[in-house]
């Protein structure tokens, strides 16, 4: 026999109690006390370091003040991406950063919070029936790991937006050397055919959108080899979403935000 819903949920008040009561849960940045699980408290919640201002309209960069009324950074004129545009709501440092490395080490929960910030930013792009696909790991990151954050993200996104989930559409063919410290121009090495569609996928995106999803976008060499196997795979477009974006400040040369180092190593 079925218990009555307000007995589920008094056991499951109870049951939240007891657990907040034992490990009171703490700020997903800081690890300061908060109210609620799967929260940031009030000062990193003012240090996120949101995305505001002008975009490159292809590849999401913030534009650097000197260069608000332009459409596009100096790396995209220069060379376009594979992909249609890219957002993120964040760049990849203060809080963002350490939920970024949080979730890739061992925080697997936090991927609904760091999804449902992501389509705050999306504008549309995760529209509903769009396919969800996450960039896929090689199969050792895998087995390393234990799982891939981008398909955590992936998931999380597919369930809020209505969108389709395809976690198996794109494989990596082989394991890449983690990209830390690369320039742009040795990233589009690294990762130089090692995207490709799955077995037996054949004309599943012929005409689809599809919605790329990872944890940081660097460069967005790894989000353009993943783009240009889904073209070959049918998909008419590839709008790429990811929680975080290694970008310079208006401290920092402009072109360095997209063709120069930084400490991230994508994967």
């Amino acid at each position: 026999m079925a218990l009555a819903p307000t007995l589920v949920d008094g056991a499951g008040a109870g049951l939240r109690g007891l657990v907040d009561m034992l490990m009171p849960p703490t700020c997903m940045a800081c690890k300061a006390p908060v109210a609620v699980p799967l929260g940031l408290c009030a000062d990193c919640w003012a240090a996120l370091p949101t995305i505001t201002g002008a975009r490159c309209n292809s590849c999401g960069i913030p534009l650097p003040l000197a260069y608000q009324t332009e459409s596009a950074c100096l790396g995209c004129l220069n060379e376009p991406p594979d992909f249609d545009g890219a957002l993120s709501p964040f760049l990849y440092d203060g809080p963002a950063r350490l939920m970024v490395l949080a979730l890739k080490n061992g925080r697997e929960s936090y991927a609904a919070p760091m999804a449902a910030a992501m389509l705050r930013a999306a504008n549309g792009m995760a529209a509903p029936g769009r396919i969800i696909v996450p960039v896929p790991l090689h199969r050792w990151r895998i087995l390393s790991r234990g799982y891939n954050q981008a398909a955590l993200l992936a998931r999380a996104v597919a369930r809020l937006s209505g969108g389709i989930l395809a976690l198996d559409l794109l494989r990596r063919t082989r394991p890449t050397p983690r990209s830390q410290g690369m320039n742009r121009s040795q990233r589009q090495r690294n990762v130089k055919g090692a995207f490709r569609m799955a077995p037996g996928a054949g004309n599943s995106l012929k005409g689809r959108h599809v919605l790329l999803v990872d944890d940081v976008m660097t460069s967005g060499a790894t989000a353009s080899a993943c783009a240009r196997a889904l073209r070959r795979g049918g998909a008419a477009s590839v709008h790429v979403l990811t929680y975080a974006r290694v970008a310079a400040t208006d401290g920092a040369t402009y072109l360095s935000a997209n063709c120069g180092q930084d400490v991230h190593g994508e994967g």
